[in-house]
């Protein structure tokens, strides 16, 4: 392992009974780097994070996290792991305080130090007004800040976050993700798995997942220039009503629907572009525009799907 691969897998497999739930995943992730598992529910993710903190043990494979074996050395790789969960986790009847006075002592932190690091972190993340409120009070944004600075209070080296946005406000996402941006500034390995296909544009590299398996990996740029000059943005009225009149067009591959448009995947975008509006026409439908547009990464997943 090179000095700045924080985290590796080896053709990592986790199979429960007869489910395989991780299929021979292979992954890295640099000082510095974050990484995205990016996919539905099932996908793999969740799997995936439990079996690099050591909850599960894997079937096969290999996991190496700052230098140390998991899960034979697993208690040495915890001590420089983060790990937030998908799910609240921490002591509601404590207050954030008292949280992140717990969680330094679970780490033997000395009392000065802890106490410096419990402020810094209040600061950090943005608590210090809150710093004396349970933690059951708070809202579901400042529950996400408080598990990641508890996640945070021992310095970890690799942080692991799983769906870390999920059930929170828009703007409360917004401030998660400034937040971790200052981390890889100090040279953290994060991990994050999400289902959401705007927060991958977030990430270094990306890992589409499905169903346990790798479906492709990159940086955003890399895997959206596969679908370069091949995605029409359609709106028309009704949007469903034109839904079929695109599929039908020969030269158009898939369908779907992208807020209140639709995203046409095609062959060639000539043909489509000169016969679509007559025949939209033709159904009695008013066509708003018909246009090229830069593909998206749920583009490039439906169409990882597909394939």
């Amino acid at each position: 392992m090179s000095n700045d691969l924080l985290l590796e897998t080896e053709d990592l497999v986790k199979v429960f009974g007869t489910f395989r739930a991780l299929d021979g995943l292979n992954l890295q992730v640099h000082a510095g780097e974050m990484v995205g598992l990016v996919g539905p529910d099932g996908a793999g993710k969740t799997t995936t994070m439990r079996l690099l903190c050591g909850v599960l043990e894997p079937t096969s494979g290999h996991i190496r996290v700052a230098g140390f074996d998991v899960p034979r050395q697993v208690e040495r790789a915890r001590e420089h792991i983060g790990y937030l969960a998908q799910r609240f986790a921490l002591y509601g009847d404590l207050t954030i305080n008292e949280n992140l006075e717990f969680f330094g002592k679970v780490f033997g932190i000395p009392d000065a130090e802890r106490k410096a690091r419990s402020q810094e972190l209040l600061n950090f993340a943005g608590l210090q007004k809150f710093a004396n409120r349970r933690a059951i009070a708070l809202s579901g944004g400042m529950q996400k800040k408080l598990g990641l600075a508890t996640a945070l209070v021992h310095r970890p080296d690799v942080l692991l976050l799983d769906e870390p946005t999920g059930g929170v406000d828009p703007v409360a996402r917004q401030e998660f993700w400034h937040l971790l941006v200052g981390l890889l500034r100090g040279g953290s390995a994060v991990l994050v798995s999400t289902p959401y296909m705007d927060e991958a544009m977030r990430f270094n590299r990306v890992i589409f997942m499905n169903k346990g398996r790798v479906l492709t990996e990159g940086t955003p740029r890399e895997l959206m220039s596969r679908l370069d000059g091949r995605i029409l943005e359609l709106a028309a009225e009704p949007q469903m009503a034109a839904h079929p009149i695109a599929a039908a067009d020969p030269d158009v591959q898939d369908v779907h629907a992208f807020g209140d448009r639709l995203h046409l995947r095609v062959r060639e975008a000539a043909g489509p572009l000169a016969r679509l509006p007559g025949a939209v026409a033709a159904a009695g439908l008013h066509l708003t525009h018909l246009h090229p547009v830069a593909p998206t990464l749920e583009d490039v997943f439906m169409y990882l799907l597909e394939q």
